[in-house]
């Protein structure tokens, strides 16, 4: 099941990424309302990749904080969909063409996914 977890995690990956540079093209800083703007923005995103990518690492060699990198994407899978749906409720216009949607829901399915899985090897 491991091996299951890595692909499904690496496919969560790739699309939270493309989340994230959808973002910055919607400028989501404002839409958060974090100070900074896109230097800040870029900033955290240092830590934030470096922490997805190397969870996939760990979940290939099978580590336990693997596993717990890998409860955190898909949590924050989850979150960015709920997020960017209450936005999307209350009008706002960011996130709304054919492809953000697409990734925001395929994003929802695999975190799901992703979550189901880490649980079922963490118990």
């Amino acid at each position: 099941m491991g091996g299951t977890l890595f692909w499904i995690y690496l496919l969560n990956a790739i699309l939270l990424i493309n989340h994230e540079i959808d973002s910055a093209y919607w400028e989501e800083w404002k839409l958060f309302r974090m100070p900074g703007g896109i230097n800040l923005f870029l900033l955290l995103h240092f830590p934030i990749l470096f922490v997805v990518i190397y969870g996939l690492v760990l979940v290939y060699q099978g580590s336990y904080y693997g596993l717990l990198i890998s409860l955190l994407v898909s949590l924050s899978g989850i979150f960015a969909f709920l997020a960017h749906t209450f936005f999307l409720l209350r009008g706002r216009e960011e996130f709304r063409t054919t492809m953000s949607i697409m990734i925001l829901v395929s994003t929802l399915f695999f975190s799901i996914v992703q979550l189901i899985y880490t649980l079922m090897l963490l118990y």
